[in-house]
């Protein structure tokens, strides 16, 4: 829609103006006084100013300079009496893009609209595409790779985070999803605001509605003194909520009704506290499986999924690796004071062939050991990949990640030793083969 804001003390110049820029699907704001129009313009309004120079108080002249203050690119479009031509042509100097005697012709002073709603419209463009760009720049500082499937998340990602939409980041353990959360909220409007994460995986079932909502002192035994729950904490902010499929059900219906009615009670309170922030929640598997399965509630989830990213294994970004291990060899070069020896190409032949269970966790965690270990260079590689895969993985991991990796491992070995006969996989770890199916198709493990 072509938007104008059209300003003259006269109401019958305002009603006829009006009525034929309508009449050429023009949006109309008309104002009687320049101050009243002044509140309706900022740096992201997408139309024009049409105006008169001569009016009571603030005049043409004054209105473009303070428009000018706001955004120098916003058209301001002057119609004048015989006398106040020299006021327009000052006001043309001052920034205003043109300006046309009464009496007008219509169809002449809709093609001067016409040229300044496009120029507007180029300026915003531009503004934007400087704005992406610049996002992406900063982007490629935090989430290396320059594969295709990390370029269309990085242009999405960019595209998103400006916004308040909640998003849905899907992606197996490992991915780098709160290394994303973290993106958007630094790319956002509200990147001066509060950032926390919280793993829903990691709250004990007991403590799960403390730690969201808060709580009043004494609202239940060994509640000393009043607790902020992480809703309230984030006003203002980002919230990421990682394996929000491991939510309790009771916990996720309370965290829906948050989301629409955007206010929380606290345990032991009767009063509501408004709470304003963006969600962004993760999770390591599909979440219609978790709803099939009575473990995510459809009504949240699709509150939760304005705008859902899926975030890329390491195996499907082979390219990247090179790029990503001399990052974390360097940073870990740096942690441990130690060098950071070159990779030989063998060994980097090795690591793009690796299937990467952990993903880019695995990665940075291999790039450590290969820092800290004292084995010849050539050798590195290919043993810190060959040990056992629960020798392998990094501290940081929760419980069900860590049994995850090793029930990949099992299945993976098992697969390899029996050359992918199902039917011998199966008697060996005693599965069904329906189970080993939605087993091997969660952990990636298909024949190569």
């Amino acid at each position: 829609m072509m938007q104008v804001i059209l300003i003259d003390d006269e109401q019958t110049v305002r009603d006829s103006a009006r009525q034929w820029l309508e009449l050429s699907d023009f949006k109309v704001m008309d104002f009687g006084d320049a101050e009243s129009a002044l509140n309706m313009i900022t740096t992201d309004y997408p139309g024009i100013v049409l105006s008169d120079v001569k009016m009571p108080g603030l005049d043409g002249l004054g209105l473009q300079k303070k428009i000018a203050a706001v955004d120098p690119h916003i058209p301001v479009v002057l119609f004048t009496g015989h006398g106040d031509i020299a006021m327009a042509v000052e006001a043309i100097r001052g920034g205003a893009y043109d300006f046309v005697e009464k009496p007008f012709d219509p169809e002449q002073i809709i093609e001067t609209i016409k040229r300044a709603l496009e120029k507007r419209r180029l300026i915003l463009e531009n503004r934007e595409l400087r704005k992406e760009l610049k996002n992406n720049e900063s982007l490629d500082s935090r989430l290396i790779g320059t594969c295709n499937p990390m370029r269309e998340l990085k242009r999405e990602m960019a595209h998103i985070a400006p916004t308040v939409a909640n998003v849905l980041l899907l992606g197996e353990t490992g991915t780098g999803k709160e290394v994303i959360a973290r993106s958007i909220h630094e790319m956002s409007d509200r990147k001066k605001g509060a950032y926390l994460a919280l793993n829903c995986s990691a709250i004990p079932l007991s403590m799960a509605e403390s730690e969201l909502f808060g709580h009043k002192n004494g609202a239940f035994t060994g509640a000393r003194g009043d607790r902020t729950g992480k809703l309230e904490a984030a006003s203002g902010g980002t919230l990421f909520l990682d394996e929000i499929n491991s939510m309790p059900l009771d916990i996720q219906s309370k965290l829906l009704r948050a989301l629409e009615c955007r206010e929380i009670t606290p345990l032991g309170s009767n009063t509501p506290v408004s709470v304003e922030f963006r969600l962004i929640s993760a999770m390591n598997e599909d979440p219609r499986k978790a709803i099939a399965e009575g473990r995510l509630r459809e009504d949240l989830y699709f509150r939760l999924n304005t705008v859902e990213l899926t975030v890329p294994p390491l195996r499907d970004r082979t390219e990247d690796i090179p790029l990503l291990f001399s990052f974390f060899l360097e940073r870990a070069a740096d942690t441990y004071g130690r060098s950071a020896d070159s990779v030989p190409t063998a060994s980097m032949a090795i690591m793009m062939s690796h299937n990467w269970p952990g993903n880019v966790r695995e990665l940075k965690n291999l790039a450590e050991r290969f820092v800290l270990s004292g084995m010849a260079v050539g050798e590195r590689i290919p043993k810190l990949l060959s040990e056992k895969a629960m020798d392998n993985h990094d501290p940081s991991m929760s419980l069900r990640e860590q049994v995850n990796l090793f029930e990949r491992h099992l299945i993976q070995k098992a697969l390899a030793r029996h050359a992918w006969n199902i039917k011998d996989v199966m008697d060996e770890l005693h599965t069904p083969r329906r189970t080993l199916n939605e087993k091997m198709q969660r952990y990636g493990l298909k024949r190569t």
